[in-house]
């Protein structure tokens, strides 16, 4: 089934399509990017995250939201998807299609076509459950991601983008393996969040990189 962005919403069995940004604020071709994930993360049905990534912190420049979890998880997609190298800025739709993301109808193409059949999810308190599916593909890392859907103004003193404002929406501040999914109904407790603005979502990613076949927000859009 492929899920159209403008009719998510209105579907009570919805599949959030997620899409990553992997950024560097010392990268001068990042903000194009950025803009259009800022754009469709209005979208109903969009999940848009902004993952800051560490390679371009000695350039001039350390990337105030970056982390190396972040950068790993960038590389975790190269190597699935059989690449050597990886690069700035990056964005995935549901783990699947790539692109450099400064092009805003191939973005909006990518989303309308993305496409997602993982199990469903429900939160209850401190707490989500993956429900048990026998479709294909029933086996998958579940993640944890908090991310502050705030737009943060930040002046950037240094490196490429010297004396630039960013606006940054949907920072990711927390990246965190759950456990694994194996078909089978199961419960995973939440951590504690490290800040009260934070968003929670929880998705389900084929092993080692690969498509993320479901996602859910924590009390919904």
């Amino acid at each position: 089934m492929t899920v159209h962005a403008q009719d998510v919403a209105s579907s009570p069995q919805h599949k959030l399509v997620v899409v990553e940004l992997f950024q560097s604020q010392g990268c001068s071709s990042c903000p194009p990017a950025e803009a259009n994930l800022n754009a469709v993360a209005d979208h109903p049905g969009v999940l848009a995250l902004s993952f800051g990534v560490t390679y371009w912190d000695d350039l001039g420049w350390k990337d105030t939201f970056a982390t190396s979890t972040y950068t790993e998880r960038q590389w975790s997609y190269a190597h699935y998807h059989r690449r050597d190298t990886v690069w700035t800025p990056q964005m995935y739709v549901n783990g699947h299609a790539d692109l450099v993301g400064t092009d805003r109808a191939q973005l909006e193409a990518a989303i309308t076509q993305a496409q997602s059949d993982g199990p469903a999810i429900e939160w209850s308190g401190n707490s989500v459950s993956i429900k048990a599916s026998s479709r294909a593909n029933s086996a998958g890392d579940v993640w944890l991601v908090r991310y502050d859907p705030r737009t943060q103004n930040v002046a950037i003193g240094g490196g490429e983008n010297n004396g630039r404002t960013l606006a940054q929406r949907n920072v990711v501040r927390e990246l965190v393996h759950l456990g694994t999914w194996s078909g089978s109904e199961r419960t995973f407790s939440l951590p504690a969040s490290s800040a009260s603005e934070l968003n929670t979502a929880a998705l389900v990613q084929v092993q080692g990189g690969g498509d993320i076949l479901s996602a859910s927000v924590q009390g919904g859009r």
